[in-house]
């Protein structure tokens, strides 16, 4: 999306006011100004340059989406393999059983938010991301 308007859309907002200066002829406007010489006008080779702009946005969107998942579920698995190795390293120790609980627990959203990911929601995946380490930032502070 690029946020421009429709050229489309502008075309009919000038034609309404057109119409309705036509109208009007019996009211008093000022005759010196003459509101629809001031609108600015589209291109017709700017219209056909949106679309090739478009286009060309679409060719990426792909692209950007295999990048998107590729990422959320490496992370995811890269933080689900820390938080078991976490939670391995703290079962063995003194630590009370709280902690290892906590990373386990944060280890197995972030491997959900790897899953989601791979799927292709990316969105949920994130936030299941910095839910898991929040989680396990938990376990830690326990520690």
């Amino acid at each position: 999306m690029s946020g421009r308007t429709d050229s489309d859309t502008q075309d009919g907002i000038r034609t309404d006011a057109i119409e309705a200066h036509d109208t009007d002829d019996d009211t008093d406007i000022d005759t010196d100004i003459d509101s629809t010489d001031d609108m600015p006008r589209p291109d017709p080779a700017d219209a056909d340059a949106d679309v090739d702009v478009d286009s060309g946005e679409d060719e990426y969107a792909g692209e950007d989406a295999r990048q998107a998942r590729w990422t959320a579920a490496g992370t995811g698995a890269l933080l689900t393999l820390a938080g078991l190795a976490a939670a391995l390293l703290r079962l063995t120790g003194p630590a009370p059983a709280l902690v290892p609980a906590a990373y386990a627990l944060g280890a197995a959203v972030c491997a959900l938010a790897a899953l989601l990911g791979s799927r292709g929601r990316t969105r949920r995946a994130l936030w299941l991301l910095i839910a898991g380490v929040m989680v396990m930032a938990v376990g830690d502070q326990l520690d």
